[in-house]
């Protein structure tokens, strides 16, 4: 049981105010701060902290792998699978979506054949690994995720009342399935500059009308949320793509999990997000980083899904579970009352405990351990008998490990 420092990652679309507040830093602070790295990810990993001293959790991870990762070391070899985070989106996150293991593996090797170097910025498979992820909402979260059913994409286009959507309309309710929507979302994302600059701009007149009208509107959400991407990444193909999409907004303590070729863009929110070991997107848009549409189209599920929010299950040892079917990791929740017994970790090692709310004192073998909010602590497979109380008053807690796929 040590102490982990997280690795702060400054994006655009972070927060001046989020993290800083969270962590107890003065706000806002001097760049965005939109993200805060848990985890053993070459590109940022986390430091452990212990008798004065300071290692990347890299390092731990390779000094006595059999130690610190236990049997965890023979299904995913000398390394951790998952990187547990932070995320503070001020503004909306590219549309992207992740590869399967299969696609992984194949555009990892192709991109190394070809010479395209690991830190290039305009390298898609910086390893061979697929990238499930789940998010909690530690405050309201607002995303897009996973194509809407095509009807109900057909009466938005409708409500619209845009003549140059017309022939859109009518091509997916001719084809209301995911071939349909594949043949849209392909049409838009490629359309030439002159016909993206005639359409977009009567689209987004069209949403203005469409929320200026009287009565019960159905798509308030998705058009507000076509204008403000527009706003912000104005001429973009991909806020006509965000009309394809689910508009989803979880409330504090539910879940969203998205697997393999789920096209998504974060928009909005604060929570907390696990995911595999992996840096492996493919972008199509709504963002100033390379985009590969064509890569992207190799990726994606067309099929329409309705995305469901994960509601959190209580376990056996008091936690709030997050089920998800990834083997990589495992997400559960303690919601610590002032004055309470300890609470045993039982699955914790190999993993992360990281506080999200009031403080924690976390006991081993005779050791304490203080966690405040933004504060993690690496448990090793050695690690047995983690206990973790509130100090003070309530306290929220999360646990991530190695998962079992169910």
């Amino acid at each position: 049981m040590q102490e982990l420092v997280g690795a702060l990652r400054s994006y655009a679309w972070g927060s001046r105010t989020a993290l800083a507040r969270l962590c107890g830093r003065p706000v806002p602070s001097a760049h965005p701060e939109a993200e805060l790295w848990f985890g053993a990810h070459p590109a940022d990993p986390a430091h452990v902290k212990s008798n004065g001293s300071s290692r990347s959790l890299l390092e731990v991870l390779a000094a006595d792998p059999v130690r610190e990762l236990g049997p965890v070391a023979e299904g995913f070899g000398p390394r951790l699978p998952f990187l547990l985070k932070i995320l503070a989106a001020e503004e909306p996150l590219s549309l992207q979506a992740h590869p399967s293991s299969a696609q992984a593996l194949a555009g990892f090797q192709r991109e190394n054949r070809v010479g395209v170097p690991l830190d290039s910025p305009l390298r898609n498979y910086r390893d061979d690994s697929h990238k499930p992820e789940l998010v909690v909402a530690l405050e309201r979260f607002e995303a897009l995720a996973g194509f809407r059913a095509p009807h109900r994409t057909v009466d938005l286009l409708r409500a619209l009342n845009v003549p140059g959507l017309n022939v859109y309309a009518e091509l997916l309710a001719a084809q209301p399935d995911s071939a349909g929507l594949r043949t849209l979302f392909t049409t838009w994302i490629t359309l030439p500059p002159a016909a993206l600059a005639t359409l977009l701009p009567t689209v987004l007149e069209g949403c203005v009308r469409y929320l200026s009208g009287t009565g019960p509107r159905e798509f308030t959400a998705e058009t507000r949320t076509v204008l403000e991407l527009a706003e912000v990444y104005p001429g973009d193909a991909g806020v006509l793509a965000a009309l394809l999409l689910n508009r989803l907004t979880l409330e504090p303590g539910q879940g969203l999990f998205l697997a393999a070729g789920n096209l998504h863009a974060y928009l909005r929110g604060v929570g907390v997000e696990i995911m595999a070991n992996s840096d492996n997107v493919l972008r199509g848009g709504l963002t100033p980083k390379h985009v590969d549409v064509p890569e992207l189209l190799r990726v994606l599920d067309f099929e329409p899904i309705d995305l469901p929010v994960i509601e959190p299950e209580p376990g056996p040892d008091g936690s709030i579970r997050y089920a998800t079917p990834a083997p990589e990791f495992a997400l559960c929740r303690f919601d610590l009352e002032a004055g309470a017994e300890p609470v045993a970790l039982a699955d914790a090692g190999p993993g992360i405990v990281l506080c999200t709310d009031g403080t924690v004192e976390l006991r081993h073998d005779g050791r304490e351990l203080t966690l405040v909010p933004g504060s993690a602590a690496w448990i090793s497979a050695a690690d047995a008998d983690i206990r973790a109380r509130a100090v003070g008053g309530a306290a929220q807690l999360f646990s991530a490990c190695v998962g079992d796929g169910n």
